[in-house]
């Protein structure tokens, strides 16, 4: 089943938000803004159309961003951040063990570094008070933030939490609407990644190698992602890519981190036709062959977030475990199957049944797919199926 738009979740009948405490705009005192995202990099590149407008409210602001390793890694080509922190926060879920003596430490240089504010960015399900008094303990004065509970003195701006009670929003929009709280509006919505000039030299002597055109038609297929629970088979993802390279004879690029070696190689099964470079990129070349890849096939992950920055089509496997990072102002079509238990937020299936992907068949993904070949402006060439 193909599904264009995710519904908001039912408004509870007797739901009341709490009141919000804005204080006001945020005017050209404010210059230096240490700005919290310190879970994915997909949620970073979900925040950069908010980030983009905190930055230009005011001339001479200077954006840091206090992010994990993962969000640093794509706040690096983002040109609106003045300076990336990398930090494993305690309230975020990672594999880094808990050490209080490196919370202090960051905590003291944080301090130091003299911010006018901050702004927390959070989805509707994450608390942002433990990042609220870590700002307020490093002594910057003004703190911004959805909360869903009264925070008394941790945020001086306090936008009330009314997500999911009275519906939810696309996470761009909710991060765009927080900012705007405190003056910092734009009109261009768009979500940022730079590609360098330097990613795609390489990436194109990588695909050259292997006897792929940069600058000619390609599928990029992208199987893997954190959780389990968002994961289309990957005999089903074997099935798309062979026949997507007999119906239209080019080539597809199978793509994932080196741990993720073996679930690439299954995919691509030593077909002529489709190119394993699983751990073969770093993130400015997987950008890059995003960008150019007629489209893009995937389960939602960061490459759909960095084909949404790049105006790259998407096919997006979506599975039902949270409603609000679909694809973003790009050509594209979300995939998924409707069941009672979707928005479950887990990480792996609750009920077993996987139901949510495993009801979307590989015909309905290749057609999908055929019918974004020519959503690109820059087509690099006419679509031609092979009898």
């Amino acid at each position: 089943m193909k599904r264009e738009r995710i519904p908001v979740v039912a408004i509870a009948p007797h739901a009341r938000a709490p009141e919000s405490r804005p204080q006001g705009v945020w005017g050209e005192n404010v210059k230096r803004i240490l700005c919290v995202r310190t879970d994915n990099l997909g949620d970073v590149l979900m925040t950069t159309p908010a980030l983009h407008a905190l930055k230009h409210a005011y001339p001479g602001r200077h954006l840091s961003l206090l992010a994990s390793r993962s969000g640093a890694m794509a706040a690096r080509f983002v040109e609106d951040i003045d300076d990336v922190i990398e930090y494993d926060a305690p309230w975020v879920k990672h594999d880094t063990p808990i050490d209080a003596s490196r919370d202090l430490a960051m905590l003291e240089r944080i301090r130091t570094l003299g911010f006018d504010a901050a702004v927390i960015f959070t989805v509707y399900s994450q608390n942002p008070l433990p990042a609220a008094m870590f700002c307020h303990l490093a002594d910057i004065p003004r703190r911004l933030a959805h909360c869903r509970e009264n925070p008394y003195g941790l945020l001086t701006d306090w936008v009330a939490e009314t997500e999911p009670q009275n519906g939810t929003r696309h996470e761009v929009e909710r991060q765009l609407a927080l900012v705007a709280q405190v003056g910092a509006r734009a009109d261009d919505r768009r979500m940022r990644f730079t590609v360098r000039d330097g990613d795609e030299a390489s990436l194109a002597q990588k695909l050259d190698a292997r006897g792929i055109d940069l600058h000619g038609p390609f599928f990029m297929m992208h199987p893997g992602a954190t959780a389990a629970s968002r994961r289309y088979p990957p005999d089903r993802f074997a099935e798309v890519a062979q026949a997507l390279n007999a119906r239209t004879g080019w080539p597809v690029v199978v793509t994932g981190s080196a741990s993720e070696a073996e679930l690439c190689r299954e995919v691509s099964g030593g077909h002529g036709g489709i190119s394993d470079l699983s751990g073969a990129l770093d993130l400015g070349e997987l950008a890059a062959l995003v960008k150019h890849a007629r489209v893009l096939v995937s389960n939602n992950s960061g490459p759909v977030h960095i084909a949404s920055a790049l105006g790259t089509p998407v096919v997006d496997l979506y599975a039902l475990t949270n409603p609000q990072h679909t694809p973003w102002q790009t050509p594209h079509s979300v995939l998924n199957h409707d069941v009672p238990c979707r928005w479950c937020y887990r990480s792996i299936c609750p009920e077993g049944h996987h139901l949510c992907l495993l009801g979307v068949s590989v015909d309905e993904v290749i057609d999908a797919v055929m019918l974004l070949c020519d959503a690109r402006a820059d087509a690099a060439a006419p679509l031609s199926i092979h009898p």
